[in-house]
């Protein structure tokens, strides 16, 4: 059974976050546990395509100051020419085009996994996939922390999972009723969300001078945009699809998008390179059976969240959990400062006065 000063339960941004800068504090002695069989937690880019977070905007000063230091760069979201409002079938096209002067929505040049990618680097080989946790227990000095393929001990555990997952996990002793009720209750951003996205060998839309931006609340894309990337070169569209669809076959629901994009955009939808799609509700380590409905009143960074627990030996953290800007990767960055400094505040304090 190895030990670890430090275990980070989740390697999503926010869990990453805490990595980087434990790294920075010179600390080596952290494990992160992670049951997908891939890093990113929510950040998932597939052939080109973000599947799952995208756009963050100038006051997101987390992730700006973030991306300056990775030295990453970013671009505006392409908005150019004419965009679609469709809100009734049942009525006329509205045709609109964004104010050029309007704060536009930033994206990471080279896909979101890019943040990923240069912030794993330096744990790289700190981090176990395909590891589940399955229980918690305190020992008194320390956590004992079991998973699907071993055992682990930590003096600080930073769990990172979305919270109406942590609820479900085993804790000895058990949190308390009135905390298990509010992280089971607090819906997990983006667990509703269907994304699609499909590559072309041109942006056929732009020549046609449409935008890309295809918004209708009652049609089978709820969302479209335009997804191209001057980094990788590919060229696409992506948007979120209607819940109503999720019921339906793979080949139904791609066929009911792509005949909806294409009486808006053109025949040459049909024309595409590569299709994909994410269903977050699917994916268990994101939700569970229980789809909860999302409303203003989501718990987010609860100040339940904000409190450790087991003799201060662990954290919640994740972007649920924030008190800044929380569902968003703004969000996700701040949960994970805030964790590594958790117990390294002298730090921290030193080098926010600099």
């Amino acid at each position: 059974m190895t030990h670890f000063k430090y275990v980070i339960i989740g390697a999503g941004l926010s869990g990453l976050t805490s990595a980087y800068y434990l790294n920075k504090l010179g600390e080596s002695n952290y494990l992160v546990l992670e049951s997908r069989d891939r890093i990113g937690g929510r950040i998932f880019t597939k052939n080109g395509i973000d599947l799952g977070a995208t756009w963050f905007q100038n006051h997101h000063e987390m992730v700006v100051n973030f991306l300056n230091e990775l030295q990453l760069e970013s671009f505006d979201q392409y908005s150019k020419g004419k965009s679609i409002l469709l809100y009734d079938p049942n009525r006329p096209v509205h045709y609109f085009e964004s104010d050029p002067n309007a704060q536009a929505a930033k994206r990471i040049k080279g896909n979101s996994v890019s943040l990923i990618r240069r912030l794993s680097q330096s744990s790289v080989d700190k981090i176990k996939l395909y590891t589940i946790v399955q229980e918690i227990i305190d020992k008194g000095d320390h956590l004992k922390i079991v998973t699907n393929k071993e055992t682990f001990t930590a003096s600080k555990v930073i769990l990172t999972i979305p919270p109406k997952l942590v609820s479900q996990l085993q804790f000895t002793p058990d949190l308390n009723i009135s905390t298990k009720k509010i992280l089971a209750s607090t819906p997990t951003w983006m667990e509703h969300s269907i994304k699609v996205g499909i590559t072309y060998e041109k942006a056929f839309w732009r020549n046609k001078n449409f935008s890309g931006t295809l918004i209708g609340q009652s049609g089978a894309v709820t969302e479209l945009y335009d997804h191209c990337d001057p980094t990788t070169g590919i060229i696409s569209l992506m948007g979120f699809v209607s819940e109503n669809l999720r019921e339906q076959n793979v080949d139904q629901r791609k066929k009911i998008i792509l005949d909806y994009i294409a009486n808006q955009l053109g025949t040459e939808v049909y024309n595409y390179l590569n299709y994909e799609e994410n269903d977050w509700s699917k994916d268990p380590n994101t939700s569970n059976s229980l789809l909860t409905t999302f409303s203003r009143t989501h718990n987010y960074g609860h100040p339940v969240m904000q409190e450790s627990i087991f003799n201060d030996k662990l954290i919640f953290s994740g972007t649920e959990t924030s008190q800044l800007n929380a569902g968003y990767m703004d969000g996700a960055i701040y949960s994970g400062i805030r964790s590594a400094a958790h117990w390294n505040k002298p730090y921290f304090s030193n080098a926010n006065s600099k």
